[in-house]
């Protein structure tokens, strides 16, 4: 047997049956009492390599805490509150919580950190998937489980982050059905004369979304010059309601032209603003807001989609999804031979496949106007 280790040294010794023990101080565990890391092996090489190697690792910080690992659960957890929480939205966090919760957690939380396969989340993906959730769920799952693994990794706690072997089930892009040319013009008719009737105009004409023109404010318009930004989104928020929140990506704050009949109707929308102002008198609640209620607080967006209905209704046109006025704004633009990387950058796309993959729809009737414009210009 070897000399006793003093406190933070390694130490190696042969038991009674000739097997060989290493211990390897690691520091402190939470409590404050000395942690430490044991191997074994037939032959004390072995066991001076493994504790060589473990002392590599606490020496470069990569070794992880002392005593047991975690649970693929406990880490989650840990993940959500203390990593996740300080990076993504509230809502975000929520759904990430949810998948948790209800999928990552009753499937793989038992499995130790450190021995999670890629076998075990094949198997639990199967699992959801035949239990009825929709791939698009089971994506999210594995997105939100890969990030997670990517950290314990980054900070030692893995050797890999076993969803980079997993392929994740495919999800058929939802078809986008944009309104026609003329279901659009009847519709920004039938908004004529409504209260924030150039909510729908901004719609259909800029291809904003929901909560960016909920949220969008009158020192983001400059009527004289024709613009407006995008700088802030509307968004209800567990527990806190109704709140403004900065756009995700660089490319979500952007400034666009305003076609010229947007402009007058932006015009005729302050104007109407104003005399519902002065009616309401103290009881006007100033946010700044281009659309709002007839107090001036924000439009709930239940609210603002159950006005798109009845709009839709009113102009005797098909039912359609509220997010379906923003693909019908990039369908026309494209087929109105604006070039993919501005209509790119009107709808606030990060990357130019988004906006080329979503509107894949518009590129036979492209490719034919091309061939017929060379055409001219070669054959007259």
């Amino acid at each position: 047997m070897t000399r006793r280790a003093s406190i933070g040294e390694s130490s190696i010794y042969r038991d009674e049956d000739g097997r060989w023990h290493g211990y390897v101080s690691m520091g402190l565990k939470e409590n404050g009492r000395r942690g430490r890391r044991h191997v074994s092996g037939v032959k004390r090489a072995d066991v001076v390599a493994k504790v060589r190697e473990l002392e590599r690792k606490r020496d470069a910080g990569t070794a992880g805490a002392a005593g047991r690992a975690p649970t693929v659960g406990q880490w989650l957890d840990h993940w959500l509150d203390t990593i996740a929480a300080r990076k993504v939205r509230p809502s975000t966090l929520v759904r990430y919580r949810q998948l948790v919760t209800n999928q990552l957690g009753p499937g793989i939380g038992h499995h130790r950190l450190d021995r999670l396969q890629p076998e075990h989340v094949e198997k639990l993906y199967a699992g959801l998937q035949a239990s009825g959730l929709s791939a698009a769920s089971v994506v999210q799952a594995h997105r939100v489980l890969s990030r997670a693994l990517k950290v314990a990794m980054q900070r030692g706690r893995v050797a890999r982050n076993v969803c980079t072997l997993v392929d994740a089930p495919s999800v058929e892009r939802d078809e986008v059905r944009p309104l026609s040319e003329q279901d659009a013009r009847r519709v920004l008719d039938a908004a004529r004369g409504r209260r924030n009737a150039a909510r729908w105009s901004v719609a259909l004409a800029l291809g904003l979304r929901q909560g960016e023109a909920l949220g969008l404010a009158w020192d983001a318009v400059d009527l004289d010059a024709g613009t407006l930004t995008v700088r802030q989104a509307l968004q209800r928020q567990p527990g806190r309601g109704l709140v403004i929140v900065q756009p995700k990506s660089r490319a979500g704050r952007r400034t666009i032209a305003l076609p010229g009949p947007l402009r007058d109707a932006l015009r005729a929308q302050r104007t109407a603003q104003l005399a519902e102002r002065m009616a309401a008198g103290s009881a006007w609640e100033d946010h700044g807001l281009v659309f709002a209620q007839e107090n001036g607080r924000p439009i709930d967006p239940r609210g603002d989609h159950r006005a798109w209905r009845t709009l839709l209704a009113a102009a005797g046109v098909r039912q359609a999804r509220l997010h379906d006025a923003r693909h019908t704004a990039a369908s026309l633009l494209l087929q109105q031979g604006v070039p993919a990387r501005v209509v790119m950058e009107i709808l606030g796309h990060s990357q130019i496949g988004l906006t080329l993959g979503t509107y894949s729809h518009v590129v036979p009737a492209l490719a034919e106007d091309a061939a017929r414009r060379m055409g001219e210009a070669l054959w007259g």
